[in-house]
């Protein structure tokens, strides 16, 4: 069977592999997927370039930890999965050393999640990361029913799937703050009522406006970093901010306003979400999918062949959506 692999950490030409390795056979509990398409995250192309970690944990890592395609083999004592069942993947590569960058994969039986007919491969490898993330971030500590919702990013994978959340969850308004006209036009399509361009006027300003002066009951965060002082600044006292990703290893938050503000911090990553956590955010996203409530972004596809340049095209940032490899037939 085909892989992408890689034996070293560096730019993704440089490391980056595909051939032959030889086909994974499932174990007690695990089932084999035939991939059909393999989500690339962030945190995938951080990890190959050695970002986090210069020192590999395994001698080769097939990348990626999201991905959908048909099940192929069950281990023995499996008995909610067979053969033939359609399912989107998670944590495949999460302290592993074989995701989902290949035309097979074997993980535990319970990170393979049922696929609906209606929902394609392609949208499925982008739930694993990006919809799980979007889903907690608006439903822990409470949800947000009934809330005003800011939502950074609005157009990135993760937050254009959190602006759905936050409104299929109750929220009463939703804002989301992008980059340009075009990442405007996906999060108004996504269900936000407003979508504020950071990089032109005052902010802050535009947010508390529409508001009505009032503020946010909740930020989901995709940059504390670079986004905190502005955050304190329009969320309303008692408020929440949902912390899922930061720029920079280390920045500052200021005591005096947290503390005033009786702001609840909460941060959170969604490879390590406790069991009950985990089994809500998977069930509540299968039924989203089953009634067809939840719009995807695939924004670009690449052959297994071209895995470094999909990993070049995430690290660019200019993808507006999720990119996804194709690793086999559906």
């Amino acid at each position: 069977m085909q892989a992408a692999f890689y034996e070293m950490t560096g730019p993704a030409r440089e490391v980056l592999q595909v051939g032959p390795l030889e086909r994974p056979e499932p174990g007690p509990g695990e089932v084999r997927v035939r991939v059909v398409c393999s989500g690339v995250n962030p945190s995938d192309v951080k990890t190959r370039a050695g970002l986090r970690n210069k020192t590999l944990p395994f001698p080769r890592i097939v990348p990626h930890s999201d991905g959908a395609g048909v099940v192929d083999a069950v281990g023995e004592g499996v008995t909610s999965l067979r053969a033939g069942d359609r399912v989107w993947l998670w944590n495949a590569a999460w302290k592993r050393a074989w995701g989902t960058a290949a035309e097979y994969v074997v993980l535990p039986a319970q990170q393979a999640a049922s696929l609906p007919e209606s929902i394609s491969f392609a949208a499925g490898a982008c739930l694993g990361i990006p919809a799980l993330t979007a889903y907690h971030a608006a439903a822990v500590d409470g949800g947000v029913a009934g809330n005003t919702v800011l939502v950074a990013g609005g157009a990135g994978a993760v937050g254009h799937y959190a602006v759905q959340c936050a409104r299929l969850l109750g929220a009463r308004q939703v804002l989301a703050t992008v980059s340009s006209p075009a990442k405007a036009q996906l999060a108004l399509q996504a269900g936000a009522d407003a979508a504020i361009d950071y990089r032109a006027g005052d902010v802050v300003a535009r947010i508390r406006e529409a508001t009505g002066g009032l503020g946010v009951d909740r930020v989901i965060e995709v940059d504390i970093a670079a986004n905190a002082a502005l955050d304190l600044q329009v969320l309303k006292p008692g408020g929440d901010l949902v912390v899922y990703g930061s720029g920079a290893g280390e920045f500052q938050l200021p005591f005096f306003p947290l503390i005033v503000q009786h702001v609840r911090l909460r941060f959170f990553i969604v490879y390590e979400l406790n069991p009950p956590d985990r089994a809500q955010a998977v069930g509540h996203l299968g039924a989203l999918l089953r009634r067809g409530e939840l719009r995807h972004n695939v924004a670009d596809r690449f052959p297994l062949a071209r895995i470094a340049e999909a990993h070049e095209r995430v690290e660019s940032g200019l993808a507006m959506g999720n990119v996804v490899v194709d690793c086999g037939i559906a």
